[in-house]
C-alpha cells in the first residue's frame, strides 16, 4: 500500500470506516470495544479524536523495525518529569529513544500513564462473570491482523483517562474531563506501528456514567 499509513481491521466481522479529505489525511473510525493496528511512517502526524467526549482510548506504539522496542510508559515519565505529557514532550521506548511527540493537544490534557491495559483477569476482580472484551485481547487481535505479534502487553498510554491523583497516593477513576471532538495530535518519530483501543471498561466510570462505550477516530496525515 502506498497511502500514508497501512489501515487494517481487527476483526474480520466488524467492518471499519474509511475516508480521505481533500488534504490526503486519512480518517478511520476504531469500532467501539475493539481495536486498531496502523503503521505510520517517520514524520507523520497522527490525531486521535475523542469523537463523543467520553471515550478513553489505550495506545500502543512498537518500533517498526523491531517489536521489542516499544513506548514505554516508565521510561517517558523519566524523560519528561512527570505523570501526564504536555504539548511538546516526546514519549520515550524501553530504550529509551523517542517514538512519539505531543504536537497539539485540545483536550484539558488528562491522559493516564499509570494504569495497566485491562483483561479478563481485572473483570474478574470486579465481579465479571464470563469472558469480556479487553484492551489486551484488543492489541493482540489488532496487531495479529498485521500478521506480528506483541513482545508483551506493555502499560498503554490511556488517552483521554482520568485518574487523579493526590499527595498521599491515593488514586481515582473518574469520568473523562474531555468534550466531544477533543484530540490529542503526535508525530512520528521513527516508523512504527500504532495500536488504539477503544477501552472495553463498563463497570466503573472512566467512560462516562452511563458506561456506553462508544468508538473514536485516528486521522493519519
Amino acid at each position: 500500500m502506498t497511502a500514508a499509513a497501512t489501515l487494517i481491521q481487527i476483526n474480520a466481522g466488524q467492518a471499519w470506516q474509511k475516508e480521505q479529505d481533500h488534504m490526503g489525511a486519512t480518517k478511520l473510525t476504531i469500532p467501539a470495544r475493539k481495536g486498531l493496528a496502523v503503521r505510520i511512517e517517520a514524520g507523520r502526524t497522527f490525531s486521535i479524536v475523542n469523537t463523543h467526549g467520553t471515550q478513553v482510548v489505550d495506545s500502543w506504539a512498537f518500533n517498526g523495525a523491531d517489536m521489542a522496542e516499544f513506548m514505554s510508559m516508565e521510561h517517558s515519565r523519566a524523560g519528561f518529569r512527570r505523570l501526564c505529557s504536555r504539548v511538546g514532550d516526546s514519549y520515550l521506548t524501553n530504550k529509551r529513544r523517542p517514538i512519539v511527540t505531543v504536537i497539539d493537544d485540545t483536550s484539558p490534557g488528562r491522559h493516564d500513564t499509570l494504569i495497566a491495559a485491562c483483561d479478563v483477569y481485572r473483570y474478574q476482580a470486579l465481579g465479571h462473570v464470563g469472558h469480556h472484551d479487553n484492551c489486551t485481547e484488543n492489541l493482540r487481535d489488532a496487531l495479529a491482523m498485521l500478521g506480528l505479534v506483541p513482545p508483551e502487553t506493555p502499560a498503554p498510554l490511556n488517552l483521554f483517562m482520568n485518574i487523579p491523583w493526590e499527595p498521599n497516593g491515593d488514586l481515582f477513576w473518574n469520568e473523562p474531563m474531555t468534550m466531544p471532538g477533543d484530540a490529542i495530535t503526535f508525530r512520528a518519530e521513527m516508523d512504527l506501528v500504532a495500536v488504539f483501543s477503544t477501552c472495553p471498561m463498563d463497570l466503573l466510570p472512566i467512560n462516562g456514567k452511563d458506561g456506553v462505550i462508544r468508538d473514536a477516530e485516528i486521522v493519519v496525515n
